[in-house]
């Protein structure tokens, strides 16, 4: 049995939506963020030694890393579903984007949730004035061309397709969800990008996406 380890509005829901797709039998282990810090809970540190999730484990098998585990299961489990022909251009695209979601999408939208807390943290009033300039300083000259150039590039890829892969939905737009969900409520996302939110409403309207949603409890990007 595969046992996903969910962490509360997180990545995982992303593991719980791919389950769902495949027709998967699975159960959760649910965790709660500290109500302080909003980090991950010390037991899933027994779980896997960084206690992060997404983690899963199967018999004796534990894999962690959002990216590594949908390989994992469409591998493992997907007969040929959701996953290109090896050796396409379609597939090309499918690892591509499997990649992109945590390698280049979602480093500056964690810049931008981090600086956007500098900018709003308590300091003394006199700090104040410095820290929300070096925020802003950073937030206009890296982290907003970065998103917006990053926005422009996805926009024009689903211009050639309806998919990120291709014509067929695949696992690599179950891994792109998050980050675009994450553009969607930290801002930038918007309506000048009007196929990136018209994907958004797609995916979102999937059987199996809601069935997730159900399984999984409450589920918000963190602001």
């Amino acid at each position: 049995m595969i046992t996903v380890h969910h962490l509360e509005h997180s990545r995982s829901q992303r593991v719980l939506w791919l389950l769902e797709e495949l027709g998967l039998p699975y159960e959760i282990k649910h965790y709660a963020r500290d109500p302080k810090t909003m980090l991950a809970p010390p037991e899933l540190a027994q779980v896997h030694p960084l206690g992060k999730s997404p983690v899963i484990t199967e018999g004796d098998t534990t894999v962690a890393e959002s990216g590594a585990i949908v390989e994992y299961l469409v591998d493992a489990h997907g007969g040929g579903r959701l996953k290109p022909a090896p050796g396409t251009a379609e597939h090309r695209r499918y690892v591509y984007w499997l990649h992109f979601a945590e390698g280049s999408a979602m480093p500056p939208l964690l810049m931008k949730l981090v600086f956007d807390k500098v900018r709003s943290a308590k300091v003394p009033f006199f700090i104040k004035p410095i820290v929300k300039g070096v925020a802003d300083q950073v937030t206009k000259g890296f982290i907003a061309p970065n998103l917006k150039r990053q926005f422009v590039f996805m926009e024009a890829e689903l211009a050639q397709r309806p998919w990120f892969a291709g014509d067929q939905f695949s696992a690599a737009d179950i891994q792109m969800s998050f980050p675009l969900e994450a553009g969607q409520a930290r801002g930038g996302l918007d309506a000048q990008y009007p196929r990136l939110t018209n994907w958004l409403q797609r995916i979102h309207a999937r059987p199996a996406y809601q069935r997730a949603l159900e399984r999984g409890g409450p589920y918000k990007i963190l602001d």
